[in-house]
């Protein structure tokens, strides 16, 4: 699908359609073009931006809190949280050791189903565009293996599902250079993403004590802060 340009025009996604991304097999040389694509994405079309607005949400910029960023990749999500708070612990856990390598240490190669730290081990739990890649009652079970070793928050990041956003890699290749990967990746991403109530469930069916959903505009971001229940 060369530019994925049988993606220029946008179905209508009444429901989350999972499939297959290329960069799950992707050579490393091709999967390193795709993550630089993906800081820029970040960088330049709110996935920092709304990393940030949840954060100073939470912490004030002399705060020391510490942050397991899980399905961290590349880190860049990590290294925004060190610019704008100078006293944060970022620690970037992947289930690939070879697209952790740009990512600033400390770097823990592992799964996401298989954490290998106690309770309460971190303030913030992050999770930025990994839920996606799962069913509902996966992602669920997934945010209840999260939650416990949040002190304070388990923090998602991820797509809201719309046409635009949709439309956007596929119209904007030919000027800004994205690989046929990233086209590709970025629509499937998009058509798994999220609506407002499908986080609220996720977060319910995860036992989440408190769940505050938030869209994150003109960048078709959502986010999800979860207060661990006493019972977790």
């Amino acid at each position: 699908m060369p530019g994925g340009a049988s993606r220029l025009l946008p179905p209508f996604f009444p429901v989350r359609a999972l499939e297959p991304e290329w960069l799950e097999t992707a050579p490393p040389a091709t999967a390193d073009v795709n993550l630089r694509d993906l800081v820029r994405v970040n960088r330049w079309f709110g996935g920092h931006r709304a990393l940030l607005e949840v954060f100073r949400r939470l912490v004030h910029p002399g705060d020391r809190f510490s942050v397991l960023d899980i399905g961290a990749a590349s880190g860049d999500m990590g290294k925004c949280i060190r610019r704008s708070y100078r006293n944060a612990n970022v620690v970037s856990l992947d289930r690939r050791t070879a697209h952790l390598r740009p990512a600033e240490p400390p770097r823990v190669a592992a799964e996401a189903l298989a954490l290998p730290f106690r309770e309460r081990s971190f303030d913030f739990v992050l999770c930025s565009s990994l839920l996606h890649h799962f069913s509902g009652q996966c992602a669920a079970a997934l945010v209840r293996e999260f939650l416990p070793i949040a002190r304070q928050a388990v923090i998602v990041l991820d797509l809201e599902r719309h046409c635009l956003a949709y439309s956007f890699l596929p119209l904007t290749g030919w000027l800004l250079g994205w690989s046929d990967i990233t086209v590709h990746d970025g629509c499937i991403s998009v058509a798994a993403g999220f609506t407002v109530n499908e986080l609220r469930w996720i977060a319910r069916e995860a036992g989440a004590d408190e769940a505050v959903v938030r869209r994150h505009w003109p960048w078709f971001r959502i986010s999800l802060v979860m207060r661990p229940g006493a019972g977790v």
